[in-house]
Formats: structure tokens, sequence, C-alpha cells
């Protein structure tokens, strides 16, 4: 029975407070580590001082620092309040005390590691956890409070110890508290999917390889994920002495120093001294670059989907690329690969074929890449493309699905979220939303080492993806609200571009 003494659940740190949403249990603004402020900054997450009387969790927790302008216009909507002390996140349940316990989906906020946070209007879990999953968002530190390298903080460490991805750490540390609580709120800790779009993609494929999260998820889905490589450690020290030279402290500054700088100085760096949309390779968290990892076939053996949109060049600008410009570098360079393109694409203006060469190099491309590596670990991976555009809005997306266009899909919240321009959402965007996101339920409810086809909620069964069959599900045809089941897709320039990509592709 739902009823009001159930809005009080107990935790291991302390007894919370929630709310409900119609029939849904919600939690807002939980504490999952210590606030990383003061002496705690750039240094690993600690545990939470627990709380002796029930904590209000109906509001949500502040987000990291961040530029609020651009997180509305590109990432989601407003984020709310700043603060070093971000370290909070929010549950969904239908129900506390279930039958069985209920799957798990842990999301990770995409925004190039510098937007977002779990509170955003496009990744509220109701909708996901009526269909019987408990969904947990969350916030973690962004930009150069994320990710840092320095001298000074390095030397804290042991030889093989250093740690640099503190966001990564974050996310760690938020898998830690949803292993030793989510049977309080009916989840099971052991099916526990990770899902993230655009850099929360990259973390979920970043913790595959990460040994500190080896067993703490079970299953990941991976939306728009890009191939910019990530940075070297070595690289990212020089930066963090270019960014204290920045603030007038010397290449010897201490620890102390660096502490000391306001928390809020670091969002609005510009290039290059802003982070890059990618975590860093070679500290404790992060070993071996992600990309090598997947590629030698040595991450951790989990389920995974993983796909991308059809038109994720609309993205590029954020990133400083120029996809026209791209492409005419890459003539200059190669004459016989441009003429090859043009083939390939059967696209011969230029601007067009640009935006759908950096799509596929920067985005399409690792779908392919890690299906054929899970294949080659015997873990099973579906592989999708997301290619539907809302039919009152398809003016304002002439080239397709924008990177981030699939989200609304996925949450099933386009009941909930004003449309884009005013735009009303029509029954067939609704009813591919509902599918998009039974689909990932049935992921996350299902999916096992073992498993061989997913089922959605109409008859297109879903199969794993083999390097012989090379089977893609397709979300949108030629405008029409359907899935369809695409063999060897995009085939033969995916294998261009993946003998292409560690010369091209460059942060």
């Amino acid at each position: 029975m739902k009823n009001e003494p159930r809005l009080r659940i107990k935790t291991a740190e302390g007894e919370l407070s929630g709310l409900m949403d119609d029939d849904i249990y919600v939690f807002k603004g939980i504490p999952y580590a210590a606030p990383p402020t003061g002496a705690l900054r750039w240094r690993p997450p600690q545990p939470v001082t627990p709380w002796q009387t029930a904590r209000d969790a109906t509001a949500w927790g502040a987000a990291s620092w961040q530029n609020r302008e651009y997180c509305i216009g590109i990432g989601g909507g407003d984020p709310g309040t700043f603060s070093e002390d971000c370290l909070y996140l929010n549950i969904w349940t239908p129900d506390p005390e279930p039958g069985a316990p209920l799957p798990v989906m842990v999301w990770l906020h995409g925004g190039g590691f510098t937007l977002g946070a779990g509170s955003l209007d496009p990744y509220q879990g109701k909708a996901l956890a009526a269909q019987g999953v408990v969904v947990v968002t969350l916030n973690y530190r962004l930009g150069h409070l994320g990710f840092f390298s320095h001298p000074a903080l390095d030397a804290q460490y042991k030889a093989g110890a250093t740690v640099n991805n503190f966001a990564l750490l974050d996310q760690i540390a938020a898998l830690q508290w949803i292993q030793r609580n989510i049977p309080a709120f009916g989840g099971n800790r052991r099916n526990i999917t990770l899902f993230g779009e655009s850099s929360g993609a990259r973390s979920v494929l970043s913790l595959c390889c990460s040994p500190l999260a080896e067993g703490l998820f079970h299953k990941g889905i991976v939306q728009s994920s890009y191939s910019l490589p990530d940075l070297t450690q070595p690289q990212a020290r020089q930066k963090g002495i270019e960014v204290a030279a920045h603030f007038g402290l010397p290449e010897n500054a201490t620890a102390e120093q660096l502490r000391a700088l306001p928390g809020d100085a670091f969002w609005s760096l510009a290039q290059p001294l802003a982070p890059g949309p990618v975590a860093i390779s070679g500290d404790a968290v992060l070993p071996k670059p992600m990309l090598d990892t997947f590629i030698a076939g040595r991450q951790h053996r989990v389920p995974l989907m993983i796909g991308s949109n059809s038109d994720e060049a609309s993205v590029l600008n954020y990133f400083g690329v120029d996809a026209r410009g791209v492409l005419l570098q890459m003539r200059e360079k190669n004459r016989f690969t441009y003429r090859l393109l043009k083939w390939l694409y059967d696209i011969h203006d230029d601007a067009l074929l640009g935006r759908a060469v950096a799509r596929d190099m920067a985005f399409t491309v690792m779908p392919l890449l890690v299906a054929q590596s899970q294949s080659g670990t015997g873990m099973p991976v579906w592989r999708y493309w997301f290619d539907y555009v809302s039919e009152n809005a398809r003016d304002l997306y002439p080239h397709g699905a924008w990177h981030g266009n699939e989200i609304p899909y996925v949450f099933n919240a386009l009941e909930t979220l004003p449309p884009p321009d005013n735009r009303p959402y029509t029954a067939a965007d609704k009813t591919l939303a509902a599918e998009v996101s039974a689909y990932w339920v049935a992921f996350a409810r299902d999916a096992t080492e073992f498993s061989y086809r997913l089922r959605g909620r109409n008859e297109t069964e879903w199969p794993v993806w083999r390097t012989g069959e090379d089977v893609t599900l397709a979300f949108g045809e030629q405008g029409r609200a359907v899935t369809t089941l695409k063999k060897r897709f995009m085939r033969r320039r995916l294998r261009l571009f993946r003998l292409m990509m560690r010369s091209h592709v460059q942060l």
C-alpha cells in the first residue's frame, strides 16, 4: 500500500523524507558523498556524515559550477543553484516494497563534462519508473573541478595511485551509495544499468574501463558517445600549470594555493584553458585510454546498448569543429580520400558532405567500434540509430535528429516537456517515445550476458549485433514513427572511418 508513512525511507546514512508525484515516490537532493570543498577539493569523494533526524528530500541539490546560459541553450534547461557542494542524487521508484526487487537505471547526464545536472526537465524519471524500474539521476563535479592535474596535486599520491578524474570517481561513489541503499527504494542492487548521453555516454564507456568501477553496475546504455581521444596525463598536467598561471600562481604553486582559488573561478575559462569534453587517461581511475581499452577487448564484461543520431553534427560547433572545414582539410591532404567519400555518400555539396562525414567520424563510428569489441569478447551488444524528428518540427531539423533529441523519447517525457518552438507533439511522436522507452526498460530488465534479442512494445525483435549479420535497429524511417532493422548499416564508410579516426579525429 502506498501511503504517507512510506514517504520516509531509512538509508545507511539516515532517514529521508520524500514526496509523491501521482503514483511515483520521489526523493531529491540526497547526498551520496561529503561536499568536495575546501581541503576536499580535487580529492576522491569522502563518506557522508550521517544525520540523526529525517532529512528533507523534496528539493534538488546544487549543480556544479557552469555556464547557466549555455546549459539553458544547449544543455537541457536551467540547472538551478550552483555550488562546489554538488554531490547529490535523485530517485524515482514505483514501489519501495515490491514483490520482487526492481531493475535500477542510473542516468549520467551529458554536457561535455562542463554543463548539466541530474535535475533537468528532460531527465525526470517519472515515466520510466512507471514502467517498473527505479530511476536514479545524479550531479557530479564538472569542468576543472571534475578533471584536473597539477604537479602539486599529483605529488600527494603514491606512484600509480594519482587521481585526476574526480568526476568519474563521483559517479563511482554514487554507484557505491546505490549498492548500499537502493534495496530500501525497492531496487535490485544486482541489476543496475548505467545509461547516459554525450559526455554521460563517455562516462559509461570510461567506467566500463575503470578497475575501480568493476562489479558496481551490470550493463550500460551509450547514447551518442563521441570518438575524441582522452586527454593524456602529461597534457592535462601542462594545462593545469597554465590554468594556475592564469590565476597568477607560479609553476611550483602548492596544493594549498590551488585550493584557495574561488570555486566559481574556473567555469568561465575559454580555450585553450577550458577543459576538453573527455576524461584524463593515466590515473588510477582510468589507467589506459578508453578507446584503446575497447579496441584491445579489455573492458568489463557487461552487456551494452549503443547508438547515435542522424544529425549529431548539430553539436560540433560547440566543440569548435567546422564540418565543411574538416572536409576541405581532408581534400587538401588526400584527394583520393575526398573522392572516395563523395562516392560513398553520393553527396556533392561540400557543406552537406562535410556535415555527414563529421557526424560519422565523431559519433557514428563509435557504435561500430564498441560493437566489434563486445562481439570479440563474447558479450552481447545492441546497436541503434535514432532518425526521428517530431512531426511538427521538421523544418527546424532539416538534416535529421540533433544531438540529444532522443532523450525525451528515452525518458518518454513528451507529455511533460515543452515542445520545440511550441510545436505540439503529435500522436505519432508519443507512440515512438513509448516504443523507444520500452526498449530501454526491456534492456534494463531483461538483458544478460546470455541474451540474444530484445523486444519493445511492438513486434520488432531486436537481435544482438554480430559481425556477420551487423543488424542495427533504426528508430524512425523516412519520417515515419516506426522501428526497422537494418543490415550492414553504413558498413563501408564506417570501416573507412575506423581506420582513419586515429589520424583525423583530434581535440
